[in-house]
């Protein structure tokens, strides 16, 4: 006989009961059946389990072996289950989440530790990634979510604005236009500007000389940079002037200054991504908790 849970649920109840028709009532069997099982299940092990007489039933030595190791069997068993719903559930698991430098300057760190706190057990690989490229792994499945400028529109892939960040300018402290409390863009269109890359920026790039399009002027451009710590820091050193979202306020910088934009139409989606096809339930898990932080903090 193949010894499956089913003949150890009934052997472990006998041993806790000691009497087959107590440990039948639990198990809503006849006794005759829990006596055919637990004979069944000695001959399958090869040692005799209970010492049965007229008035009581004890364990064996190999009886009270066999029952100790069962019970953590199944404890491990039903462990099993409890972690296989859980999976099933996305609340276990493993994520891929890659990220632009406006995401993780602004709402992405709290948003990561908030979901770390609650949902210990999913594990979390950030991965910095420039909008361009977080659109080519999402389409090859290599990334599980990604947090990049919007907008972006492809089969199977799903998007939702997580904040809309308006525009700040960025100026060296000595910069006359320093002294103003806020600028409008118009100020800036005579300045030579620091600018990322095209290859890192290009998502950003392509918003920034629409706004300037806008404003009516062609932005000259005196450097660029790779990161956003390079073009603060050729900002602070005189090297030209920038623009850029205004989580910028949570990096601390010497020789820096930031002035908000008054014009209205500067402002940049920052959107989450994800595959609706996935087959990784802790997508789901982080994208509903993602809405209930932002519901939470009255984003909209």
């Amino acid at each position: 006989m193949r010894i499956d849970v089913h003949h150890i649920r009934a052997f472990l109840a006998v041993a806790d009961a000691l009497q087959f028709n107590v440990a039948a009532e639990r198990l809503h069997m006849t006794q005759p059946a829990l006596s055919r099982i637990i004979k069944a299940l000695e001959e399958s092990v090869g040692a005799a389990l209970l010492a049965r007489t007229t008035r009581r039933v004890e364990l064996t030595d190999a009886g009270r072996v066999f029952a100790e190791h069962c019970q953590l069997a199944l404890t491990h068993i039903d462990q099993a289950i409890t972690l296989a719903r859980r999976a099933e559930a996305g609340n276990i698991g493993h994520l891929r989440i890659a990220y632009m430098d406006f995401a993780i300057n602004g709402a992405l760190p709290a948003i990561i530790e908030a979901f770390g706190k609650k949902f210990p057990s999913i594990n979390i690989d950030l991965v910095h990634m420039p909008s361009a490229m977080q659109k080519e792994a999402m389409l090859d499945s290599t990334i599980d979510v990604g947090f990049m400028i919007g907008p972006f529109a492809a089969p199977g892939v799903q998007t939702r604005v997580f904040g809309r960040e308006p525009m700040v300018a960025l100026l060296p402290s000595a910069h006359p236009l320093a002294q103003k409390k806020a600028l409008k863009l118009t100020d800036l269109a005579n300045e030579r500007f620091v600018l990322g890359t095209p290859h890192s920026w290009e998502a950003f790039r392509h918003h920034f000389f629409s706004i300037c399009h806008r404003a009516g002027f062609a932005p000259m451009i005196a450097q660029e940079a790779s990161t956003s710590d390079g073009i603060i820091g050729l900002v602070a050193a005189n090297t030209g002037v920038s623009i850029y979202p205004e989580c910028i306020r949570n990096i601390q910088r010497n020789g820096l200054c930031i002035r908000p934009l008054s014009d209205r139409d500067t402002a940049i989606d920052m959107v989450v991504c994800w595959r609706g096809d996935t087959r990784n339930p802790s997508v789901d898990t982080f994208i509903a908790e993602l809405t209930v932080s932002k519901s939470e903090a009255g984003v909209k």
